[in-house]
């Protein structure tokens, strides 16, 4: 250093302030990650629900916690006996094969007379079933409505009717035609006779309340009301879309 001159000031750089805590722009992003997660899985399942078989469900989980353990056998839809299809289809949905997820005609109906009836179609209760969880709430009901279009997209109506037959609680620890039949009848869903078809579906609105094996008068005058329909649907082809 040459005599007289003053000493370099070195300059520091100060040291970047610490974040504080996680921003709100972090959390949108990562809960946009999360819903495109979400939607990623399901767009795959129901691609691969349409050859592969659910294992289980959300509420079939659940009823197997709390009655320690669940009676289900998975059984195609060609190896049930015709009329459990069409009985199904007549008490829940008969339009089933003429609308692409909801029925504009029942959800008016539903409108005009209250809370008293329902309108969801059998696709609807197949989402709700598979993909999401039971109870009536906004946020289910808005997430099934999302749902629905895409599962009539890459699932043919008989598909549809094959995984709700397979899903449906059909009793206290029973899930699907199978179980039901061998419960209630001693027999395959395979061997179902029309008026036992037809006890099964009258029962699904209340499986746990309803017994198919021992009906009550209620449920015998419901099960002719859904015979006439299964065998109605049958004749003016509103049973096209799923029948062999």
């Amino acid at each position: 250093m040459a005599k007289g001159s003053k000493p370099r000031s070195r300059s520091r750089r100060k040291p970047a302030p610490a974040r504080a805590g996680v921003s709100l722009r972090d959390l949108l992003g990562w809960a946009g990650r999360g819903l495109l997660g979400l939607v990623g899985l399901f767009l795959f399942l129901v691609l691969a629900f349409t050859v592969a078989n659910p294992v289980f469900t959300p509420y079939m989980i659940a009823e197997s916690w709390r009655h320690g353990g669940i009676s289900r056998d998975w059984v195609d839809l060609e190896d049930m006996a015709p009329e459990m299809a069409r009985s199904v289809v007549a008490a829940e949905d008969a339009n089933f094969c003429l609308h692409w997820g909801f029925d504009m005609h029942a959800i008016r109906a539903a409108l005009d007379e209250g809370a008293g009836r329902g309108a969801s179609t059998i696709t609807q209760q197949v989402v709700k079933n598979v993909f999401l969880w039971q109870g009536r709430s906004w946020p289910r009901k808005a997430l099934e409505a999302l749902m629905t279009p895409v599962v009539e997209l890459f699932w043919t109506k008989r598909r549809i009717v094959e995984v709700y037959l397979n899903v449906a609680e059909t009793g206290k620890g029973l899930f699907g035609a199978e179980a039901a039949a061998k419960a209630y009848f001693g027999r395959s869903a395979a061997d179902l006779t029309p008026s036992q078809a037809a006890l099964v579906a009258a029962a699904l609105p209340d499986p746990k309340g309803r017994n198919p094996g021992r009906p009550s008068g209620f449920l015998r005058k419901r099960a002719a009301e859904i015979a006439d329909g299964a065998a109605t649907i049958r004749a003016d082809g509103r049973a096209d879309c799923f029948e062999d």
